[in-house]
């Protein structure tokens, strides 16, 4: 099996400051384990940490090095070749080390040169075999992990569909006699709506996208509600390409339609309003509270907790979905982590 590209490349990036300090550190505790185990009259043995420590640090960079340039190389190779390809420049490396280590400290030492030189070969090769074993599993569980997280993702956005759906449909049908310009006009919407619907592929999207399909719901809604319902945009400049999962603010302005102004006769007023503070974006949907009589929309409170699970799914505790409730006004409150879509998330 090859690696398609570095980035599914079971090894970490060694080009990384960070993966390269923390295997500094990893290798250090090794040698700490050792220098304790060779010490005899203390705790451990400080001239032998530290000639070990130098030689250990010096070889990891260096192999952390060779492995940092050839990784575009590894990564095309399979599993078996590449995990036999670093082994190998691992022990080329701590061979040459060896032989200059051992000739500098101890001269002369041509006896046992060689059998220190293969027990330190077969120690690091050892190492090494075990390390790509953690990396290698590593690798697969995250692999696991996105693969569920996707199907959680896929399934929890397939539940959206049918509440817009079955509404949407409802209108239409009553256009078609008396207006079929409109109807036309709110099928082209509503296959714009079903379309984003069926991307599941998609995890983030930019806001400007997002806004576009509430804009596309709220134009079939207009058609059915008329003059009851007013619109307030109030969208903060320079928020378009702010990373947002597709059809997670629809369904809060669909409840704000079916709990705030369907149920008034005299209609209301949905107020929209997204806008930058600190390291976050806020959306916010505010309607009229209306006191619920029965459970006939229990499918759009569902379609809102699907909404919030997705949104822990992609980006964790920083993420907060709440509802609150001042006087006549009931507000709900998306809060995303300020992020820049991508061809990647998209």
């Amino acid at each position: 099996m090859n690696h398609k590209d570095t980035g599914e490349f079971y090894v970490p990036d060694l080009c990384r400051v960070r993966a390269v300090f923390m295997l500094l550190i990893t290798s250090e505790l090794f040698v700490l384990v050792l220098a304790i185990v060779q010490a005899r009259n203390s705790w451990i043995d400080w001239n032998y940490f530290g000639l070990l420590s130098l030689f250990v640090q010096w070889t990891t960079l260096t192999s952390a090095a060779l492995i940092c340039l050839l990784r575009p190389r590894l990564a095309r190779m399979s599993v078996g070749r590449s995990t036999l390809t670093i082994v190998l420049l691992v022990v080329l490396d701590v061979f040459a080390f060896s032989l200059f280590a051992d000739r500098v400290l101890h001269p002369g030492n041509g006896g046992d040169l060689w059998q220190t030189v293969a027990k330190k070969l077969l120690l690091a090769a050892l190492i090494v075999l075990i390390v790509l074993r953690y990396f290698y599993l590593q690798n697969q569980w995250q692999q696991q992990r996105e693969a569920e997280m996707q199907a959680r993702l896929t399934s929890l956005q397939a539940r959206i569909q049918p509440h817009f759906l079955f509404n949407s449909m409802n209108t239409i049908a009553s256009l078609i006699a008396s207006n079929p310009e409109q109807a036309e006009d709110a099928v082209l919407d509503l296959s714009e709506l079903f379309r984003a619907s069926l991307r599941t592929d998609d995890h983030l999207i930019p806001l400007s996208r997002e806004l576009e399909l509430c804009q596309r719901y709220l134009a079939i809604e207009s058609l059915r509600l008329g003059s009851r319902l007013t619109l307030d945009w109030q969208v903060s400049p320079g928020l378009e390409q702010q990373a947002i999962p597709p059809l997670s603010l629809q369904p809060l302005v669909e409840n704000a339609i079916y709990h705030g102004i369907q149920p008034r006769p005299e209609g209301g007023t949905v107020r929209i309003e997204i806008y930058p503070r600190g390291g976050f974006v806020y959306l916010m949907v505010q309607n009229p509270f209306v006191e619920p009589e029965d459970r006939q929309h229990q499918g759009n409170r569902m379609a809102v907790t699907n909404t919030q699970a997705r949104l822990q799914a992609l980006f964790g505790e920083p993420a907060v979905l709440k509802h609150s409730r001042q006087g006549s006004i009931y507000t709900v409150t998306l809060r995303l982590p300020r992020r820049t879509a991508t061809r990647k998330d998209e």
